[in-house]
């Protein structure tokens, strides 16, 4: 069993091959439809999912009960609530899919017996959970840095299918901004590059 999508979650270079394959084994290849639930707030995550293929998004409800969107999921990541999987607590976030999507499932006993085996696999999610924490750093820090904009041209560049998939106003709350204000800046950038 390979995959493009396991091969690039997995890429890390001490990995021996045998358990590189010992790791692909322990995944079952599931399949979501459009608006299945993943992880619904109140539960607690048994699992962690590769997406090989499709859109997904996390939200939360905020105290007036809106949706907000804390992260869209795309091809060849991690599908994943970290909080509540590792600290065995019910999540506060929902996991929802925006498109069909293919995935591979790794529930969490299975990963705990791999990952007290396999000290390399101990190793990848160091290095997983420090390029998380970043690019989780950096997107907080942009939020109050950078212009509507120019976080929305990052996203169309960085995840250009859920700007193509996700609803207008999925990525506007994403974005912090509301509906009318993303449907001015996306005028503005259309209008902008047909001048060019």
């Amino acid at each position: 069993m390979t995959s493009k999508a396991l091969e690039i979650c997995y890429d890390f270079p001490f990995f021996l091959q045998e358990e590189l394959d010992e790791i692909f084994q322990a995944h079952e290849k599931v399949s979501f439809q459009k608006g299945d639930i993943i992880l619904e707030e109140g539960k607690t995550a048994n699992e962690y999912y590769i997406l090989e293929k499709g859109l997904a998004r996390s939200y939360v409800n905020d105290f007036s009960g809106n949706e907000v969107t804390t992260h869209f999921f795309a091809d060849n990541e991690i599908i994943i609530e970290v909080l509540s999987i590792f600290q065995r607590i019910p999540t506060q976030e929902n996991i929802i899919c925006i498109t069909d999507c293919e995935c591979w499932k790794f529930d969490y006993e299975t990963f705990q017996e791999l990952f007290h085996k396999i000290p390399n696999l101990r190793e990848w999610g160091r290095a997983w959970m420090s390029k998380e924490l970043f690019v989780y750093k950096q997107r907080s820090v942009e939020m109050f840095t950078l212009s509507a904009t120019r976080r929305y041209l990052n996203l169309l560049e960085q995840k250009p299918q859920v700007v193509q998939f996700a609803p207008l106003k999925q990525i506007a709350s994403y974005l912090g901004v509301t509906d009318t204000s993303l449907s001015r800046i996306r005028k503005e950038i259309v209008s902008h590059s047909k001048k060019n």
